[in-house]
């Protein structure tokens, strides 16, 4: 066995003895869904502090989870799903919806992109909201959109309260958003905002990591 190959094998040990235990397993089938600071880990789990702290050091030092500051409240960070952590050991179906709302503070950018890539990966409808909503879609997100060959649709940005409904499955894809939306529930996925660099380069990361994010989520979701 070379050297490669049993780092490698250790790196697979590593990350089952990781999900052996219950507590960590049942975190990251919360992670397979979205981003969850450590305050909302401890809410969902009901367990101390000291604890979580031990389960989530455990599941990053697996490579398992990734750790990353909040863009809103600097104080607050993010667990995320490490990119191929999983393998084919995704849970099953998560949720039922008649529609998923995606949501990010001006509408503009990231909301629109999730909306259009999930039309094009679920059957189920979509629509975008913004806390704050811009008076249009930023230029960086429709050049995106060109580049990867996804139609965007010219619809200005619109509030929550133009659009939201009381059934939907409400999706934050900004932490501004998600922070602001105490209490809505849902999935947060803690995208980093592109208009804070307005590169091409930060547009297009941004799109990659939305449809990741939407093609692990998209079979997961039945019709209500």
């Amino acid at each position: 066995m070379n050297i490669e190959a049993a780092d490698t094998l250790q790196a697979r040990v590593a990350r089952h003895a990781a999900l052996a235990d219950p507590a960590r397993l049942r975190i990251m089938d919360l992670l397979t869904l979205g981003d969850f600071s450590p305050s909302e880990l401890q809410a969902e789990l009901g367990m101390a502090g000291n604890l979580l702290s031990h389960h989530l050091r455990t599941l990053e030092e697996a490579g398992l989870a990734t750790r990353h500051r909040s863009e809103a409240d600097k104080r607050r960070s993010y667990l995320r799903l490490a990119s191929g952590a999983l393998g084919g050991l995704i849970p099953g179906a998560a949720h039922t919806a008649s529609r998923v709302l995606f949501v990010c503070t001006r509408n503009s950018a990231r909301s629109q992109l999730a909306t259009a890539l999930w039309r094009q990966a679920s059957d189920i409808p979509a629509a975008s909201a913004g806390t704050h909503p811009a008076n249009r879609i930023a230029r960086g997100a429709i050049e995106a959109a060109r580049r990867h060959g996804l139609d965007l649709p010219d619809i200005a940005p619109r509030t929550m309260e133009e659009v939201a409904e009381e059934a939907d499955l409400v999706v934050t894809v900004c932490d501004n958003a998600h922070e602001e939306l105490t209490g809505l529930g849902g999935i947060h996925w803690s995208v980093p905002d592109p208009l804070r660099l307005d590169t091409a380069a930060a547009f297009d990361h941004a799109f990659d990591d939305i449809t990741r994010r939407i093609n692990d989520l998209a079979p997961r979701i039945t019709a209500a």
